[in-house]
């Protein structure tokens, strides 16, 4: 395994396990009053086309980041919507 991607899997897992608290706090309280709807909306969509990018040049430290990233970032999304 390159330097390269060592670097990449770091940041990949500081990037990605920085949404884990947020999730981990709306599943528990179901609160998400304050949370902006638009930016978790944006913010799913550019996660799904940054999987997308790293799945057509095969890029292992960015599909793994944003499919994690993305999954809990769908889940806050999805619960803001639910607990609106």
């Amino acid at each position: 395994m390159g330097i390269y991607t060592i670097v990449g899997l770091t940041a990949a897992a500081f990037t990605t396990f920085s949404f884990l608290p947020q999730a981990i706090k709306v599943i528990k309280t179901k609160q998400t009053k304050d949370l902006s709807l638009v930016m978790y909306s944006v913010l799913t969509i550019g996660l799904f086309l940054w999987l997308t990018y790293g799945i057509l040049v095969k890029d292992i430290p960015v599909i793994i980041a944003n499919l994690i990233t993305f999954i809990f970032a769908a889940i806050i999304l999805i619960m803001k919507i639910k607990y609106k």
